[in-house]
């Protein structure tokens, strides 16, 4: 989504609750809230020049993130709108070798320090010019190779056909879900959405109240003096071979006190896959904060039967951003895929 004009900037930090006023070519994580201080959506803005930014959703709620930024449009026409989605293409490029793929195909540099995380360029991609936006949902070094449609195959093409002494794979949502997992990305529609605000659910580094008004600041004003009562926690089960789809209850563990008889609820399954490279079934949840602490017991209900699980420190995977941002690597940062 295309957000240009004279009043793009004002707009857009009213709209969000992350600081928008940074240089073009600057990529920002933020969500979008109501009101009542819920997460309306979550989303990263591109400042492309000074009056024109690129808003990237998900492509399963690009309309409802449309609608709700159309909703909140000012009416003196200092703010454009436009969905460029069917006229632009994007594939995503990530690895440990990603460089190494994309390097030989472009004259331009590449490397970390030209071209540091969260920053987006132009590239011409072997023929193909690309906007880049080097940032990543899996958790690794990558690209989002944006190209306009026509190009689309072409582009694919020559990464393919480059990448295979790389050995490189096309994966789908199966592994994108698994992986996000791992490194505690959040989904909207399942980890958050409009009953959740961004204290509970992890994502205060995202918010900026200093920054001045925006949408639903008032209410986090006040959420924050009063404090939160539940967050969302990650869980794996005892059992790696345990698997469940979403929505599943959680309940409290039992204890020798209660005869062997586990408690209340205590919220419900948000998200759950296999971490591969953890070697862990994950599941996220929101829990009571004293439910949620490190090493506590639950157990999830499926199908009629309760499986134990433990919450745990997140992410899972390179909690010192090591991969994403190519930082020194620290003593217990996480495996490597």
């Amino acid at each position: 989504i295309e957000v240009s004009g004279p009043g793009a900037l004002t707009y857009l930090q009213r709209m969000a609750a992350n600081q928008m006023d940074h240089p073009a070519g600057k990529v920002t994580y933020t969500a979008m809230l109501n009101e009542r201080g819920g997460i309306m959506t979550d989303l990263t803005v591109t400042r492309v020049d000074d009056d024109r930014f690129w808003v990237v959703t998900g492509g399963g709620v690009g309309m409802h993130d449309l609608a709700w930024m159309r909703r909140h449009v000012p009416n003196d026409s200092s703010v454009h709108l436009k969905d460029l989605t069917s006229g632009w293409c994007c594939i995503g490029v990530w690895g440990p070798r990603a460089r190494d793929l994309v390097q030989p195909l472009s004259q331009e540099d590449v490397s970390n320090a030209a071209f540091p995380y969260l920053t987006a360029r132009s590239l011409t991609i072997g023929s193909v010019p690309t906007y880049a936006i080097r940032i990543s949902y899996v958790g690794e070094l990558g690209w989002e190779l944006y190209t306009p449609t026509e190009y689309g195959l072409r582009l694919w093409d020559i990464l393919w056909k480059a990448g295979e002494a790389l050995g490189v794979a096309a994966l789908g949502g199966g592994a994108f879900d698994s992986l996000r997992l791992e490194k505690g990305y959040r989904l909207w529609g399942a980890d958050i959405h409009s009953e959740h605000n961004p204290y509970e659910a992890g994502l205060g580094f995202a918010v900026r109240l200093n920054k001045g008004a925006f949408i639903g600041r008032d209410a986090l004003l006040r959420i924050k003096e009063q404090g939160i009562t539940r967050k969302l926690a990650c869980m794996t089960f005892d059992d790696p071979a345990v698997a469940v789809l979403g929505k599943e209850p959680i309940f409290q563990s039992p204890s020798p006190a209660g005869g062997g008889h586990g408690g209340g609820v205590l919220g419900y399954v948000t998200s759950a896959n296999f971490g591969y490279t953890v070697g862990k079934s994950i599941i996220y949840g929101y829990l009571p904060l004293d439910g949620a602490e490190e090493g506590s017991s639950v157990e999830v209900q499926y199908f009629g039967r309760r499986y134990p699980a433990s919450v745990v420190k997140e992410p899972l995977y390179d909690a010192q951003m090591t991969r994403l941002k190519e930082l020194p690597v620290l003593a217990g940062s996480g495996g490597a895929r």
